[in-house]
């Protein structure tokens, strides 16, 4: 990639919005581990393309996510949030029984404006 910085535009903006996310599971409770942490992936992939967000890079630990993604400043970046912790979590508990009773998947967001390792 060259040092030039990848504009997007929309109708009526040129953009280049990366955001960094990061949530975890309530009190991060150490649960997203094998094959719920593939399906965590394929969620949020899912959601992401239905909502037309670019998902640059997503990794997991076992108690949280990290999220760099490219969102329409017009679209916003809390839609994305709430659909893709939204879905997630309720497919989740659907598909994983252990998850109904014992935890609760999502705590408080922090989301942080600054760009690690990505060059604007």
């Amino acid at each position: 990639m060259s040092n030039a910085v990848l504009y997007k535009s929309n109708h009526n903006v040129v953009y280049s919005c990366k955001y960094h996310i990061v949530w975890c599971p309530k009190y991060r409770r150490k649960v997203l581990v094998g094959a719920v942490e593939m399906r965590l992936k394929e969620i949020i992939q899912e959601a992401a393309k239905e909502l037309r967000v670019e998902i640059i890079e997503m990794q997991t630990d076992k108690d949280h996510i990290h999220i760099l993604a490219d969102i329409d400043p017009s679209f916003g970046v809390m839609k994305f949030i709430k659909t893709a912790k939204g879905r997630s979590s309720r497919i989740l508990r659907q598909e994983f029984n252990h998850l109904k009773t014992n935890y609760l998947l999502y705590g408080p967001i922090p989301v942080s404006f600054q760009q690690w390792g990505v060059r604007l």
